[in-house]
């Protein structure tokens, strides 16, 4: 009992306990436990879900660049860069900040320019297709996509056996190998594709050297997801900048995966050969490199190798013909260091002759175009028959349209409508192919200047917002009917200015626009379908034709005078197609408030 009391004397009632000392223990108690804490509580939480979703990303971003070939990486990145172009348009395109708009141009065109350098590929090839459109885009965006070359580092030879091995069952080479030789190291890199020098097995050891085209294993894994960003992109600017782009998606998505398959490529080489075999005019000067077929798959192409000096080496070319290049005012006269030894026959002017008639008969007599013309694809030689005469050698046939004689006839009856200045067959054409602004279409199409009546004023005036809205809606009215536009328009499109920009990087010289009308023009006296009469009329129309483009030649001999006297002066002189373009330019932002940049027509 008094053990029970001494030891009640030691625990106090509630009503007998020191103020405050339960209190401040509780307090203490509950402070010192994170868990009973709502803030720390929190805090834990947001730690733990932050090292789980740093592990998945870090986790799905390994995965991705290892196994995936950063397929997801360069959507993401896609995403992230077309969302900060669309958030600045929407922050800063407004008239209170009409001056910063120049600013704002050139902030969209870096960052369109980096992410597709960065993502590569058919990002690459896509970049292109908008860049030799790009007539009507802001001066800067224009100078960035003209920057935006087919060129890549090359892929490790490890990689390129690997697709070797998987596509033949065989080492590149070897006493088992698919060839007797095989250079480890490229000799060319494109986005899609890199090319090596090799040779083909036979008995005696002599076997022809070849071309082996071998297609980057990362495109497999990427064009899925490349196409689909594509699409999304052309989705949400159609959607978001009223612009009529996204009808074209799967026309344009179809063809690129088409440039994937280079069992499809060789096969357009073969056909290519056909054509140009049967047109006189071309057979002895244009050259198509003959293909192997069994040496051909999905992923792998093998062709004839050809020694020349490419296009793209405006020096070579011009040592090659023993000329002085025309930009080059006062230089010395270099003598041909390369082959041949002596100076090919025809200058120039029989190089770029050449191209023209052979991008002419495509269009408008064979219905089969070679869409990427670039210089890069194009290589000149000695002829292997006629060593004093050039041979355009041309590559790189993975990208074709078919146009149909429907299409042909109504282009031929545009170009010859424009050149003769019918403005009423020009409306008519326009208006069949759903087009709301003749005259832009007339300008874009024969890459020189088209006025009609009733166009607006100066418009220099105007501030930065009020030429960008200007141009927004100007755009809004090219197309009235997208199904009306025929699809291969842009692709045919993309070949005039390539083609233009090679003989205006040539100095112009050969008369581009009378020669491509004269494919025009004949193309119609020989539809097969024509009465009598309606042939009379139509060779009628070709006289009519031949009469106008006396006044062109006139003007084009006046520029060739004129660049000559300043090649001889030091005068800075341009050729024919460098004053149609300082025309057109001046047209384009007096008329249009649009400023086309300098490199917006080179090739």
């Amino acid at each position: 009992m008094s053990l029970l009391r001494s030891h009640s004397l030691r625990i106090r009632s509630p009503s007998t306990r020191r103020p405050g000392v339960v209190e401040r223990v509780a307090r203490h108690q509950h402070s010192a436990a994170p868990e009973s804490s709502p803030r720390s509580l929190w805090s834990y939480r947001s730690t733990r879900a932050l090292a789980y979703t740093s592990v998945f990303v870090g986790g799905t971003w390994l995965l991705d660049t290892q196994f995936n070939a950063s397929a997801i990486t360069r959507n993401v990145r896609t995403i992230w860069v077309f969302s900060l172009i669309a958030l600045d348009y929407k922050l800063n395109f407004n008239e209170e900040k009409s001056e910063q708009i120049p600013e704002l141009h050139q902030r969209v065109g870096d960052r369109m320019y980096d992410l597709l350098t960065s993502n590569g590929g058919l990002y690459i090839k896509i970049g292109q297709a908008i860049g030799n459109n790009a007539a009507l885009l802001p001066a800067p965006i224009q100078e960035k996509f003209a920057k935006l070359f087919d060129d890549a580092p090359q892929v490790p030879y490890s990689e390129i056996r690997s697709v070797i091995r998987s596509q033949f069952g065989k080492e590149p080479a070897g006493p088992d190998g698919l060839f007797e030789e095989f250079d480890e190291n490229a000799i060319a890199s494109a986005s899609i594709a890199q090319v090596h020098k090799a040779k083909l097995k036979s008995p005696d050891g002599n076997g022809p050297v070849v071309a082996v085209k071998i297609q980057k294993p990362a495109l497999a894994k990427q064009v899925d997801w490349d196409l689909a960003a594509y699409r999304l992109v052309m989705w949400a600017y159609e959607k978001y900048f009223e612009l009529k782009v996204y009808f074209l998606v799967d026309f344009i998505s179809d063809h690129m995966r088409s440039e994937l398959d280079f069992e499809r490529e060789a096969q357009n080489a073969i056909e290519t050969a056909k054509y140009v075999a049967s047109e006189p005019i071309l057979a002895d000067r244009v050259y198509i490199p003959k293909i192997y077929p069994e040496y051909c798959t999905k992923k792998v192409m093998v062709a004839e190798w050809i020694d020349g000096v490419r296009l793209s080496d405006r020096a070579g070319i011009f040592r090659l013909m023993g000329e002085r290049d025309p930009r080059l005012a006062r230089a010395p006269l270099e003598p041909a260091s390369t082959l041949p030894s002596r100076p090919l026959k025809g200058g120039v002017a029989a190089i770029m002759d050449t191209m023209v008639q052979l991008f002419s008969a495509q269009i408008f007599s064979w219905g089969w175009v070679h869409c990427d013309p670039h210089p890069g694809n194009v290589i000149v030689r000695p002829h292997p028959l006629r060593p004093d005469r050039p041979q355009l050698v041309l590559l790189d046939h993975g990208l074709y349209v078919r146009a149909s004689e429907t299409f042909r006839r109504q282009y031929a009856t545009l170009w010859r409508g424009l050149i003769t200045m019918d403005f009423d067959t020009i409306k008519d054409v326009a208006d069949q192919w759903g087009i709301g602004t003749p005259d832009l279409f007339a300008s874009a199409t024969l890459m020189k200047p088209v006025r009609f009546n009733g166009q607006p004023g100066d418009l220099d005036q105007l501030s930065q917002y009020e030429r960008s809205v200007l141009i927004k809606e100007r755009l809004k009215k090219f197309l009235t009917d997208t199904d009306k536009m025929p699809k291969e328009l842009v692709f045919i499109g993309r070949n005039i200015r390539i083609v233009q920009g090679n003989n205006q990087m040539f100095g112009s010289p050969v008369n581009r626009i009378r020669i491509t009308g004269e494919w025009a023009s004949r193309s119609l006296t020989r539809h097969p379908a024509l009465s009598g009469a309606q042939r009379v009329r139509e060779y009628a129309g070709y006289v009519g034709f031949l009469a106008v483009m006396l006044g062109i030649d006139l003007a084009f001999w006046a520029a060739r005078v004129r660049q000559w006297l300043g090649l001889r002066l030091g005068w800075a002189s341009g050729g024919f197609e460098d004053e149609l373009e300082r025309t057109m330019r001046g047209i384009a932002k007096s008329s249009f408030g649009v400023d086309i940049a300098a490199t917006a027509f080179e090739g």
